[in-house]
């Protein structure tokens, strides 16, 4: 199997790609950096284009359960027209910005078992060839590592995250997928929810923020959980008490999906509304089959970004995200991802 890899659809003698991401992981909107190391083969090559892909491993449900896949969500050229001499060595640098939506894969260094890779394709005159998924990681941006580490303060325990196919309606959203950060809920919230989901959809003028509480007790019927959007800006980030705004999202959230699922028909207004984090209410939307309240304000946009270095008691979210188990299925799941479109990628070349 090594073996037909190595041959490629470029056939024997031809050049060979290694990708070298710079070292420290980018946020989402922020530059992924490195190197294309290219070696001219046994005679010489027009190489055309040099592209890189971000492919991201799903999850979609559908009527027969669910099911697990790659998708590719960013194709990027970062070189090419130019002629390869045969045995040349060369280099190519290349940086560029990833989609504002790309999810998280860490959060204070810790694996969240989001699995996402950059994938070289090399195209040649006459033919071009796919390398090897190499590993990427994503740290979240100061504003989202705010919200979480407020959550964590205020009780909320990590469970897992995955990334879904599809789109919420009513949002921004650009991507064909949007990652879910599953918690715990605190113990003020355990008798009524059994997990709220928190779903980031950052663009360059801000973060949408959209929570999901599941039922419990059976207020709401199977698929009618309650959902609330909130908008936070980029700056100004440590000038906001986090763990007020947090704590006032999920009181209004959890206070929705109590009144909303026992007294509030499906698709009529809720007495509470959702506001973003300068106060403004807001209509509804929907998120796929699920009812939402969202914000339209402006955030916070003032003032210097954050520069507090993030206290050891308050990483509490993160804290059970090494807690053996999970720590030790995100890495097989990462492994299985990566061989598993080798072997895809075989079974297409045999």
């Amino acid at each position: 199997m090594v073996f037909k890899r190595l041959l490629g659809s470029l056939g024997v003698g031809g050049p060979s790609v290694d990708t070298v991401l710079d070292p420290g992981a980018p946020t989402p909107g922020g530059d992924l950096r490195g190197q294309v190391h290219l070696k001219g083969g046994s005679a010489d090559f027009t190489v055309e284009h040099i592209t890189l892909e971000l492919v991201a491993h799903v999850e979609a449900e559908h009527d027969g359960g669910e099911s697990e896949g790659a998708i590719v969500f960013h194709r990027q050229v970062v070189g090419g027209s130019f002629r390869l001499a045969e045995g040349e060595a060369r280099s190519v640098p290349f940086s560029f910005p990833l989609p504002w939506e790309t999810p998280m894969t860490e959060l204070y260094g810790q694996d969240l078992g989001i699995t996402l890779g950059v994938r070289t394709e090399l195209g040649i005159a006459g033919g071009k060839d796919k390398g090897d998924l190499d590993r990427l990681a994503v740290r979240p941006l100061p504003v989202q590592e705010a919200i979480l580490e407020a959550l964590g303060r205020l009780g909320f325990v990590f469970k897992s995250a995955d990334l879904e196919l599809g789109h919420i309606r009513g949002t921004g959203q650009q991507l064909p997928f949007y990652q879910e950060i599953e918690v715990a809920p605190a113990p003020q919230y355990a008798h009524q929810v059994n997990e709220i989901e928190v779903t980031f959809l950052a663009g360059p003028a801000g973060t949408e923020v959209v929570l999901e509480a599941d039922k419990r007790g059976g207020f709401l019927s199977e698929d009618h959980d309650a959902v609330s959007r909130h908008t936070v800006g980029h700056h100004g980030i440590d000038q906001v008490d986090w763990n007020a705004e947090v704590e006032s999202w999920m009181r209004q959230l959890v206070e929705h999906r109590a009144s909303y699922g026992s007294a509030s028909p499906y698709g009529a207004p809720s007495p509470y509304g959702s506001h973003d984090a300068n106060g403004h209410g807001a209509p509804h939307a929907d998120k796929d089959h699920h009812h939402v309240h969202h914000g339209d304000g402006h955030g916070h946009r003032s003032g210097p970004g954050m520069g507090t270095a993030v206290a050891a008691g308050a990483a509490g979210l993160a804290v059970g995200v090494v807690g053996g188990m999970v720590a030790a299925e995100a890495v097989d799941e990462i492994g299985d991802f990566f061989e598993g479109d080798e072997e895809e990628e075989e079974g297409d070349e045999g």
